[in-house]
């Protein structure tokens, strides 16, 4: 019984990565407008030979909504 409960939430976790990446996807058709990766406290550096970039925020922006979403989705 483990093991089919451990597979559904592979199933519903690939679903929502599919998801996830479909969102990206349809943004980065948008260009250069997109407000994601490029909000204040994102860490970019770009000397002579060399870029840095961190999407610091992004990020934690990106794992709040997640966090929030799976708690949403697994809670009982």
């Amino acid at each position: 019984m483990e093991l089919n409960h451990f597979a559904k939430i592979l199933v519903i976790m690939g679903i929502v990565l599919v998801g996830i990446g479909g969102l990206f996807y349809l943004m980065g058709s948008f260009g250069h407008h997109s407000w994601l990766g490029r909000l204040p406290g994102d860490i970019y550096i770009q000397r002579k030979n060399f870029v840095f970039y961190f999407p610091l925020v992004t990020s934690l922006i990106i794992s709040i909504l997640l966090s929030v979403v799976i708690n949403i989705i697994f809670r009982r």
